[in-house]
């Protein structure tokens, strides 16, 4: 068993379909970096794919080292890659960016809807896309049509005022479903609208646990132009749409989460904008908390320990060298331990200059260099699954620690319990955020959105954050890698492959970073 991310089944699927295709276009491509990027890497380094292109332009290469001979003017070489200011927008859930102007090509990744990347003034060809394949910054090209738009003022962007809050903790603002889930409104309904679809009037003042979610999720944004003329919401290609009434699209399925984009005050309510454009009453759900967990980074030598104990006191040396309190350690709280001990080893100096007492602490075991990443100085990461633990290396080095929550079977067979699956294996696909069936958040969850910095590593195994359970240092998922938020935002923007701004997702069937678990 492993969480279960529907995107990424249907990609599995596809890639069976396109391995030959794929292992083609990772030929034309491989000169063009180095090993963890990649294949297509940079538009700028003019890689084998747009040289068809070139060609169609009338720009022809030279032969033997001479100069290219050009039945069209320069500027024709240059409009075919980006960098002149021209953008196009993802108006699907997932717009596909490939490895060279054609279906079959390598997929390189996705945009999602809404976001507006640079992109060539001219296409690289129309093959199998009646709009124009268009090179983007930095790499592959992007068939415009029902996935992507030239017109900057297309309704998916102007229903989508804002994309993820990339590097934060949570790149969106997160609310859990209350019992009966809320309604999926098409606009900002009336009144009279609300009172139909909900069959009641709503109470009046405001109830405690209200007013502490809006504490949550702060102040509301002002109404974009189009909010305030309450057009209907369009439907990102892509997104689910079972239903339509005249004000909304039935509830949301029970046990759901979701990510909103933005929230707005609208007849007294407040309402919040999904990522696949609906929007919710606020007061039908319970805001999310943000979880105080924090990994540590590593800036001197030593070994990783977090404090798992409540009321630590820390100690200090006074003049004489005794041991003094000091203040205090934090529950979960991350320290590096200089290897120094006193007390017969009943406290642990630290990098801070504070002793710990060793019976709170749980110390990380510095992982073993089996592949020879350490020697030739490369990323790699260690996960305990008896310590909880996961420690990334650079070389030889580590460089940030923090404490996880792997599979509910603990050691057990993955193919028939819960547990994580152990071994080595290499991140492949990275998402910003992603959509999570299964039981993750109860017994009965189906519908978890936007789960935060998704870093795939086998099958569905993934290292990911969680919004919905704050258990880290114990075993608690269905199977994935959960990390507290921040923990996973640090770790997508440090692994391999790396997701160019903009962009959704990146994926690497190569391997980026590896990833080592054991017990």
């Amino acid at each position: 068993m492993a969480c279960s991310f529907p995107d990424a089944r249907a990609r599995r699927r596809g890639g069976r379909l396109r391995r030959a295709s794929a292992l083609a276009a990772s030929a034309l491509v491989a000169a063009c970096g180095p090993g963890e990027e990649p294949p297509g890497r940079s538009a700028a380094a003019q890689p084998a794919a747009l040289e068809p292109a070139l060609a169609d332009a009338g720009v022809v290469e030279p032969l033997d080292g001479g100069a290219a001979v050009e039945a069209e003017p320069a500027a024709s070489r240059e409009a075919l890659r980006p960098g002149r200011g021209d953008k196009l927008a993802s108006i699907a859930m997932r717009t596909f960016v490939y490895a060279a102007p054609e279906r079959g090509a390598l997929k390189l990744g996705y945009l999602r809807a809404g976001a507006i990347v640079e992109r060539a003034s001219a296409p690289s060809g129309d093959a199998g896309c009646a709009g124009g394949w268009y090179a983007i910054h930095p790499r592959g090209f992007v068939c415009v049509g029902k996935g992507a738009s030239l017109d900057l003022d297309h309704e998916i962007v102007a229903a989508t005022p804002a994309g993820p809050r990339r590097g934060e903790p949570y790149p969106y603002r997160y609310v859990v479903s209350r019992k009966p889930p809320p309604h999926l409104y098409v606009h900002l309904p009336s009144e009279a609208e609300q009172r139909r679809v909900e069959g009641r009037s709503r109470a009046q003042g405001t109830p405690a646990w209200s007013r502490r979610d809006e504490a949550l999720l702060g102040e509301p944004e002002p109404l974009t132009p189009f909010f305030a003329s309450r057009r209907d919401l369009p439907k990102p290609l892509g997104a689910a749409e079972k239903v339509r009434f005249p004000a909304h699209r039935g509830r949301a399925r029970a046990d759901s989460a979701f990510g909103l984009i933005s929230t707005f005050e609208w007849t007294g309510r407040r309402f919040g904008l999904t990522t696949e454009l609906d929007l919710i009453p606020i007061d039908r759900t319970s805001a999310v908390a943000p979880t105080a967990m924090r990994g540590v980074e590593v800036k001197s030598e030593g070994t990783p320990a977090f404090v798992m104990h409540h009321g630590v006191r820390t100690l200090k040396p006074d003049a004489s060298g005794e041991l003094g309190p000091d203040g205090w350690a934090a529950h979960r709280s991350g320290w590096v331990l200089t290897g120094k001990t006193a007390a017969g080893g009943a406290y642990a100096e630290t990098d801070a200059g504070v002793w710990i007492p060793a019976s709170a602490l749980r110390v990380a075991r510095l992982g073993r260099d089996f592949w020879g990443h350490a020697a030739r100085g490369r990323k790699w990461i260690d996960i305990s699954i008896e310590l909880q633990t996961l420690v990334a290396y650079e070389g030889e080095r580590p460089v940030f620690a923090t404490l996880v929550s792997t599979g509910r079977g603990e050691l057990g067979d993955p193919a028939t319990t819960s547990a994580t699956v152990q071994g080595t294996f290499f991140i492949r696909e990275k998402h910003v955020t992603a959509t999570m069936d299964g039981g993750e958040l109860s017994e009965s969850s189906v519908d978890l959105r936007d789960v935060p910095y998704v870093q795939y590593f086998h099958n569905s195994y993934a290292l990911h954050g969680v919004y919905w359970h704050d258990a880290f240092g114990k075993v608690r998922s269905s199977g994935c890698v959960n990390l507290a938020p921040a923990d996973a935002a640090w770790l997508f923007a440090w692994t391999d492959p790396p997701v160019p701004e903009g962009w959704h997702a990146a994926f690497n069937d190569k391997g980026g970073t590896l990833v080592y678990i054991h017990a």
